[in-house]
């Protein structure tokens, strides 16, 4: 890829899992062109019932402050999927664009598991762009469509000036030791069969694209070895 347009990568930790010791994670990347994109969005500011697993901690309207920026200053958000913990402070960015796959969206549409965060998620469809498999969002940023931990399921692709090619796998690969060729079916889950698929389609990418740096959604071992922000790659 030649012309690059993504300037920073910031990680932010806005909760967690306690019990499983998991982070939970959004990202946001800086374009040379002042833009800016968030990628997911965190827990919901009050926690539901069903997601009393989930614990807040600093959210990420706090953490943007935090490097001088409002709600209002997010031109995009790059939805990988509606989950509890991923979608959670959607609607607070009221002049951004949402992007998500179409597959995931209409999906959602009548699926239970997103009732809870349908309040963030369910914005007018003019400020919502629906793609359609792996799309190239701008230069240097790239959407890979991973079907399996949920139908339409997104990870994301960022080229940066010095770091190189960074690979945010989100759900799709969770955890380093889900990153193989050789994962054993056991039959317990049903969506086995697409996980693999996509977990074999970014590791054939990583091969193909010389990728340096796989950033798995979920990995407290990785996550501790990163720079969070106020920090950045670029």
């Amino acid at each position: 890829m030649s012309q690059k347009a993504v300037k920073r990568l910031y990680l932010m930790q806005v909760g967690s899992m306690p019990e499983y010791q998991i982070p939970i994670v959004c990202y946001l990347v800086q374009t040379e062109d002042g833009k800016n994109i968030l990628i997911d969005s965190g827990l919901p500011e009050i926690i539901p019932e069903e997601g009393s697993d989930f614990e807040n901690g600093q959210d990420v309207i706090e953490q943007l402050a935090s490097l001088g920026l409002k709600p209002g200053d997010i031109d995009t958000v790059i939805s990988t999927h509606y989950d509890l913990d991923h979608a959670g402070r959607h609607a607070a960015f009221t002049k951004a664009q949402y992007v998500v796959q179409r597959g995931h969206h209409l999906d959602a549409a009548s699926n239970p598991r997103y009732a809870a965060t349908r309040p963030q998620w369910d914005q007018p469809m003019d400020r919502i762009r629906l793609v359609d498999g792996d799309t190239e969002l701008l230069p240097g940023l790239e959407l890979i469509e991973t079907s399996g931990h949920v139908p339409g399921h997104q990870s994301v692709l960022v080229w940066l000036p010095k770091t190189g090619a960074i690979l945010l796998t989100v759900d799709a690969v969770p955890f380093s030791e889900g990153f193989t060729r050789d994962e054993q079916d056991d039959g317990s889950n049903p969506d086995a069969e697409a996980i693999r698929a996509s977990t074999i389609k970014l590791l054939d990418l990583v091969e193909r694209e010389h990728i340096g740096l796989v950033m798995f959604g979920h990995d407290q071992e990785q996550w501790e070895t990163f720079k969070k922000a106020p920090e950045f790659y670029e």
